[in-house]
């Protein structure tokens, strides 16, 4: 699954894990009642493109090499 902005948070460290340490850091709501990602960005008054960007970045560092 690749996740995305209408995805939720906890669909997020469902498929990827390791994201969990980037919703903590940034203290993004990991709980989110179900609301998407973009929704609890906004909420929480963070650049949506910035955090997307994060979480793309902490999933490719995980990845084996090919």
């Amino acid at each position: 699954m690749n996740c995305d902005l209408h995805d939720s948070i906890p669909d997020w460290i469902v498929e990827h894990p390791e994201t969990a340490a980037v919703f903590a850091e940034l203290n993004l709501d990991i709980s989110c009642g179900g609301k998407s990602l973009e929704y609890v960005c906004l909420q929480a008054a963070r650049n949506v493109d910035d955090v997307l960007q994060r979480l793309r970045e902490t999933i490719e560092k995980q990845r084996p090499p090919s």
